[in-house]
C-alpha cells in the first residue's frame, strides 16, 4: 500500500471539536452530534466530510495513549461568515501529505494506522509533520460496508 505524496493547499473547516485520547477512543458521540446539525452550514463547499486529528507538537515522537488531542468533524467551508452556535473553525495550512487509500469496515484501521506509523513512515524520506492528520469521507465512504472507501492524509516533511 504506496500513498501518494500529495501537496495540500489550505482549507477552511467548519465543524464540532472534542479533546480525547487513544486509550478511551470514541468518536461516535461526536460524530452522532455533529451529523444532524451539519445542514446548519450554509457554506459548506461539498458534502465530503472530515474526521481531523489535531495533535501537540511532539505527539507521535512520545506516544502515550493517554495524551489527549483534539477530534473534529467538520466539512470544508469558503469562509468563516457563518459558524453555527456551537461549531468552531479550523485552517488546515498548506503542505505535504502522504495520502493513503483505505477500503474496508474499519474493523482492520487499527492495523493500518500501525503499517503507516510503524513500517511506511520509518522507511520512507520523511517523517510526520506537526499539522492536522485527517481523513476525508467521500462519496465512496459506507459506513461499516466492506467495500467502504476513505483517504487517509498524513501531514510529512523530508527527514
Amino acid at each position: 500500500m504506496k500513498p501518494k505524496i500529495t501537496a495540500f493547499t489550505e482549507k477552511k473547516i467548519i465543524g464540532c471539536k472534542q479533546s480525547m485520547n487513544y486509550a478511551t477512543y470514541n468518536p461516535v458521540p461526536l460524530w452522532q452530534h455533529f451529523m444532524p446539525r451539519k445542514k446548519e452550514i450554509v457554506n459548506a463547499i461539498s458534502t465530503d466530510l472530515f474526521s481531523i486529528q489535531q495533535f501537540l507538537e511532539g505527539f507521535w515522537e512520545n506516544f502515550n495513549p493517554n495524551t489527549e488531542f483534539e477530534k473534529w468533524v467538520a466539512v470544508e467551508v469558503t469562509d468563516f461568515e457563518n459558524i453555527p452556535d456551537g461549531m468552531n473553525s479550523l485552517v488546515i495550512p498548506n503542505g505535504w501529505y502522504a495520502v493513503f487509500d483505505y477500503k474496508g469496515d474499519g474493523s482492520d484501521a487499527a492495523a493500518f494506522f500501525e503499517y503507516i506509523f510503524k513500517d511506511w513512515i520509518p522507511n520512507s524520506s520523511y517523517v510526520v509533520d506537526d499539522r492536522p492528520h485527517f481523513e476525508i469521507l467521500g462519496e465512496k465512504y459506507k459506513k461499516g460496508d466492506p467495500d467502504s472507501e476513505e483517504e487517509i492524509w498524513i501531514p510529512i516533511r523530508l527527514k
